[in-house]
């Protein structure tokens, strides 16, 4: 992937729920850090869960890396914080995070209302917590994508950049939504785009797809490829 990514001429990798992260060995972390150095490619990372002990995991992560951006959620599948406890956790290694020069990403999402997350982010009042901003994954809460963006916008500091849209399913009975290329679905890009650069914060834009399976592996692999040179044109002809 990092050999892929250096190939379609981008400088930008988000490493994002990936478990054997979690296992690697100092040497390892080393060998993956210069061989994307190598290839011109600055690292970034994705993880969940707010507990202490695992974004400190993450943070010596980080360091051994040289990333500097975060990716995180707060819900895992065996703790979904209050939001009292959020902040507290989260203001328990802030300090930590601003010393080492790397960014918590919060990322919108269903299971936590955007306004819960702003407020997460604005109580716990670090430069070292912001969002990572995907309107797409709000719309299962029935949170419109363009409100997701101007609510967020103050503290965004990353972007998953999917378009999507919502197709009747056999019969007309209910709805799948699901990724398309750019510009073919309901995410207004310019208007996301626009509003998040509109605060002082440094903003870094990642390629996800919500790719539906095309039967075969083959197939998929097929067409993600074509989705990612299409989104990256797209990006590229829109000034990112």
């Amino acid at each position: 992937m990092i050999d892929r990514t250096a190939d379609l001429g981008v400088g930008l990798f988000q490493i994002c729920d990936y478990p054997l992260l979690d296992v690697y060995q100092p040497d390892d972390l080393d060998r993956l850090r210069n061989h994307a150095g190598r290839r011109g490619v600055e690292l970034e990372l994705g993880t969940r869960g707010v507990r202490p002990e695992h974004l400190r995991r993450y943070l010596d992560i980080a360091r051994r890396l040289d990333a500097t951006m975060l990716r995180n959620m707060i819900n895992t599948n065996d703790h979904r914080p209050s939001t009292a406890e959020a902040i507290d956790l989260l203001r328990s290694v802030a300090p930590e995070f601003e010393e080492a020069g790397v960014t918590i990403a919060l990322e919108t999402y269903e299971q936590v209302p955007v306004a819960t997350l702003v407020e997460i982010v604005r109580r716990v009042d670090s430069p070292a917590i912001g969002i990572c901003l995907d309107p797409a994954n709000c719309v299962a809460a029935l949170e419109l994508p363009a409100a997701t963006v101007e609510a967020a916008a103050p503290f965004v500091c990353n972007v998953h950049v999917k378009d999507f849209a919502f197709s009747r399913r056999d019969g007309w009975v209910g709805f799948t939504l699901a990724g398309c290329p750019l510009g073919e679905g309901l995410l207004d890009y310019q208007h996301m785009i626009t509003t998040a650069h509109a605060t002082e914060r440094d903003l870094s834009q990642i390629v996800e797809h919500w790719l539906p399976w095309q039967g075969d592996s083959v197939s998929t692999i097929r067409t993600e490829n074509q989705w990612n040179l299409h989104n990256l044109n797209y990006l590229r002809s829109h000034g990112a």
